[in-house]
């Protein structure tokens, strides 16, 4: 059975049937249920037109954020504090670290590394900061890591810049398991930050660091840098284009991550190009997508590839949801919401120290 634009050129969010309505009315109310206008860029246009618009969808979008998270309310008995720590560049990076206030005994920690296409958006929007406190709120240290973008106000800074950011952030709460109270780790994050959380298990790989991380669970991952090709493997580009992002958008901020495209074979820059070789002896993976996503299959392809290459891996489909809809609209979908919490806080309680 074909679906979305692939059964109907014209379909829209609002009227696929498959869309949770509680979605279709959140978005709607920001004019994102319908098709997206075309930018009249693309990545071979001048790099100062880019990061423009980069700049621009992070105004946008940060608006949206704001008001969408404005229904969740935050969880009791949570603290949050700020620290700053030294990256490996020597650039400043700050941490957002959430814990529940009267925990005892060491906890597991999620190092969260949000979405914006490695570009755009920050750890302080209040999409992240609900998501970071409602994971503490279930026993667990989370930290959310205010990387390098490559666009936005936090950037320009392409691959490597905001990775290294990420692994200095990873590195600092394993150094610091005691004074945190940290059992063990796990990394995840959404969209961009679903590469990143992926790519940093190939960077600690590489430098033999990986036995220090427990799991890594990424979430809607923005991974394959093929998204204005023609993909029979991954039908989801085409059957759900314009369903809250386009293909457009996501090879525009995709572009500026790896500008000069010197790195389109690196794992550790697209996790999506990973071999055999550098998938085997992995920890423990959860993939998981939104069924009405452009990005759905390429996350899944993934999960199928850590599987024969025996990696233990769990892969997960939110049926009725957009890019990241689960986490993003969990005023409108608290249901929903609680869940992905849940499995994300599951499975780093299922996982022993490292």
């Amino acid at each position: 059975m074909l679906h979305g634009r692939h059964a109907d050129p014209d379909a829209t969010l609002a009227t696929d049937p498959r869309s949770d309505p509680r979605m279709v009315a959140a978005l709607a109310a920001f004019g994102l249920t319908e098709r997206l206008p075309s930018s009249g860029l693309g990545v071979d246009s001048p790099l100062a037109e880019r990061l423009a618009y980069a700049t621009m969808s992070e105004q946008g979008i940060g608006a949206i954020f704001d008001a969408l998270a404005q229904n969740v309310a935050p969880p009791a008995g949570v603290t949050t504090i700020t620290t700053t720590i030294t990256g490996a560049d020597g650039n400043d990076v700050t941490l957002f670290v959430s814990r529940p206030t009267d925990a005892a005994g060491p906890l597991p920690a999620i190092v969260h590394l949000h979405g914006g296409g490695m570009a755009i958006a920050s750890a302080a929007d209040m999409p992240y900061v609900r998501l970071r406190e409602h994971l503490a709120a279930t026993g667990l240290v989370v930290v959310g890591v205010e990387f390098r973008n490559s666009g936005g106000k936090l950037g320009p800074h392409p691959y490597p810049a905001g990775l290294n950011d990420c692994a200095s952030a990873a590195r600092w709460v394993d150094q610091q398991r005691g004074e945190l109270g940290v059992s063990h780790i796990v990394v995840s994050g959404e969209s961009g930050g679903g590469n990143l959380t992926l790519t940093l298990a190939h960077k600690a790989k590489r430098e033999e660091w990986i036995d220090r991380i427990a799991g890594f669970y990424a979430q809607c991952p923005f991974i394959s840098n093929r998204w204005l090709e023609r993909c029979d493997d991954l039908p989801s580009l085409e059957e759900n284009d314009e369903y809250f992002i386009s293909r457009e958008q996501l090879a525009i901020l995709g572009s500026l991550y790896d500008p000069d495209g010197r790195h389109v074979d690196d794992a550790a820059c697209w996790a999506y190009v990973a071999t055999d070789d550098e998938l085997a002896g992995l920890p423990p993976h959860v993939i998981s997508v939104n069924e009405l996503d452009p990005l759905r299959d390429e996350g899944l392809q993934y999960y199928r590839r850590l599987l024969r290459a025996g990696v233990p891996t769990v892969g997960r489909v939110v049926a009725g949801t957009c890019h990241g809809g689960d986490l993003l609209l969990a005023g409108a979908m608290p249901e929903v919401f609680a869940a992905s919490v849940r499995d994300v806080s599951g499975f780093a309680h299922s996982l022993s120290s490292r």
